[in-house]
């Protein structure tokens, strides 16, 4: 019971993703064709709330439901990004969908999506073993 409000915030992020059609193959294709602006649109949206609230939770030190203070650690830049950020954005046009919608894809009864969620979980677990040997990691 600690954690039923992390489920019922992700069963209302799940429904706003669904009512939204963020998780609608057909829209993420017209985006990558850049035939519409709905998804588009959706990130415009996203982005401002995001980093609005990140500024207020650095203002007033905001702490997560354990009563721990939130942390945002710094993040430096290295080439491995730049690969990342490809092998991602293939990933999401070709199977249309990032791993933020893959639950609620499989949820909404898209049993193909099964796959890319074993894949994306498969290739988590990849990077985590060959991540010492990646530029711009550190050995933790």
């Amino acid at each position: 019971m600690k954690n039923s409000g992390y489920l019922f915030a992700g069963i209302i992020f799940g429904l706003a993703l669904t009512k939204g059609e963020a998780i609608s193959w057909y829209r993420i294709q017209e985006m990558f064709r850049f035939e519409s602006f709905h998804m588009f649109g959706i990130f415009m949206t996203a982005i401002p709330v995001g980093a609005i609230s990140l500024l207020l939770i650095k203002k007033f030190n905001l702490k997560t439901m354990d009563g721990e203070l939130i942390e945002m650690p710094k993040k430096n830049f290295h080439p491995g990004i730049i690969i990342g950020s490809l092998i991602f954005g293939f990933g999401w046009a070709l199977t249309g969908a990032c791993p933020g919608p893959l639950y609620v894809q499989v949820g909404a009864g898209s049993l193909v999506t099964i796959a890319t969620l074993i894949s994306a979980i498969a290739g988590t677990w990849v990077f985590g073993k060959i991540r010492h040997v990646l530029p711009g990691e550190k050995a933790e």
